[in-house]
């Protein structure tokens, strides 16, 4: 296997120490595209969210019960609780 450069292994680093953060963001990309989409679209969305929210340790219940409603407003105010606000 050949061995990564400095760069590498900084932007690897650098990408693990602030997952949480792309994560949350991720979401928040997420959550604009479920007020938008539609039928299967939608579907896969909610998948992509559920993904997200289980990277983020959120626990499976709350994930299931998010995905079951299919209320992105739901999704909205948990996103805003993890932003802070």
């Amino acid at each position: 296997m050949a061995e990564r450069s400095k760069y590498q292994d900084r932007a690897i680093k650098n990408y693990y120490d602030n997952r949480d953060a792309i994560m949350v963001q991720r979401l928040g990309e997420l959550l604009s595209d479920l007020y938008m989409a539609e039928g299967k679209a939608r579907t896969r969305i909610w998948q992509r969210a559920a993904a997200a929210l289980e990277k983020l340790k959120v626990p499976r219940d709350q994930i299931d019960h998010l995905v079951t409603s299919d209320n992105p407003s739901l999704l909205a105010k948990l996103y805003e609780q993890m932003l802070g606000k």
